[in-house]
């Protein structure tokens, strides 16, 4: 047998025991590999890593449940965890970076396994976990002068979160490696976001971090306009401002446009509130960067979703036509949710997967 198809036949073996929550057998699975001498990064990203991923696909398509999904992902955290404690200690040979993931960011996963492979190549890192606002991420800074931030996002409505995240590192002269789903898969947003350099993949990041990043000239503190000049029509802000009317308008339009939303259960009818809100909030985000995909895929993503628990896609379809009707004064948006609308209706668009892996 290949190494290439041991390591898939590891990858789905840990599967079966994740998906099963047998927290023993999914961690004695991976610390027989590493007795067995399989490299400990390639257990990380071509094992553990894409069994993370299945987690996310598998709860897309509706196959196993919220439940099952946490308790996998648990999992997969204490075999990282565990994986990092039976390691010998050894001093690093290489510089001091930190890893953090956006404000408001929970999906910590990528940013763990990054930390865990530059621990690997030498590097001494500071892992501030998920959710790390932007005046402690700086504070720490401060104190440790690392050579560089990494920071990690998963979903790309905390991208103006990242840009206030960005521009406050690079102010005290710290240059900043963005990584993650929420960049871009090309890393467009982060290049329009200021970014220093930008990664794929935990791999790609070392590779970025050995070559080395120039640190920022002399602090300046840049402002919004200067990085994304098309926010001068304001729609980015009219739009944040106005969440909470566009959502209780948006129910009461789709009970006329979509009648089967009158028979909704109590509970049914918040998770549509769930699901306006979510809209609502990739929409402003497409606006700040001034990108349709964000929306577009965000919306397939969501169309799927909801048809693999059996609501029709057509009801997103409705409640675009609803926001539209209530903001047709801001041309950028009316054009994004076109956009959305012709995206939705040209068929089925592939998921964009829970982003718990993708480093």
């Amino acid at each position: 047998m290949s190494p290439s198809d041991a390591t898939a036949e590891l990858s789905d073996r840990l599967w079966q025991a994740v998906v099963d929550g047998d927290e023993h057998r999914a961690a004695g699975l991976v610390h027989q590999a590493a007795a067995d001498g399989v490299d400990e990064e390639r257990l990380l990203l071509d094992v553990i890593a894409p069994v993370q991923e299945k987690v996310g696909l598998e709860w897309a398509a509706d196959r196993i449940t919220v439940a099952q999904e946490h308790a996998a992902t648990a999992i997969n955290e204490r075999i990282v965890a565990s994986l990092a404690h039976r390691r010998p200690t050894r001093e690093p040979r290489k510089g001091r970076v930190t890893v953090s993931c956006i404000d408001g960011e929970w999906h910590a996963f990528p940013a763990r396994l990054v930390t865990e492979v530059l621990v690997l190549r030498g590097w001494q890192v500071d892992y501030l976990g998920a959710q790390t606002p932007t005046p402690h991420l700086v504070a720490h800074l401060h104190h440790t002068d690392p050579g560089a931030v990494l920071l990690s996002g998963s979903v790309p409505t905390h991208l103006p979160a990242a840009h206030a995240a960005i521009t406050a590192c690079q102010a005290i002269g710290v240059p900043v490696l963005a990584g993650g789903r929420a960049f871009g898969r090309d890393g467009r947003h982060a290049r329009a976001l200021g970014a220093d350099q930008w990664a794929a993949d935990a791999r790609g990041a070392a590779a970025v971090l050995q070559a080395g990043i120039e640190r920022p000239g002399p602090a300046t503190i840049r402002q919004v306009a200067d990085d994304l000049p098309h926010l001068a029509d304001q729609e980015y802000t009219m739009v944040v401002l106005s969440r909470p009317r566009l959502v209780k308008q948006t129910l009461a339009d789709l009970e006329s446009r979509f009648p089967a939303m009158r028979a909704y259960t109590d509970a049914q009818r918040e998770r549509t509130a769930e699901d306006v809100a979510h809209i609502i909030d990739f929409l402003a985000t497409a606006l700040y960067v001034d990108d349709p995909d964000v929306f577009t895929e965000f919306l397939g993503w969501t169309a799927d979703v909801l048809e693999a628990r059996h609501v029709p896609a057509h009801s997103v379809v409705a409640g675009l036509d609803a926001l539209a009707e209530q903001l047709r004064e801001f041309p950028r948006t009316v054009g994004l949710l076109h956009s959305g609308r012709v995206a939705l209706r040209g068929g089925p668009i592939h998921p964009v997967p829970d982003p718990d892996i993708h480093a």
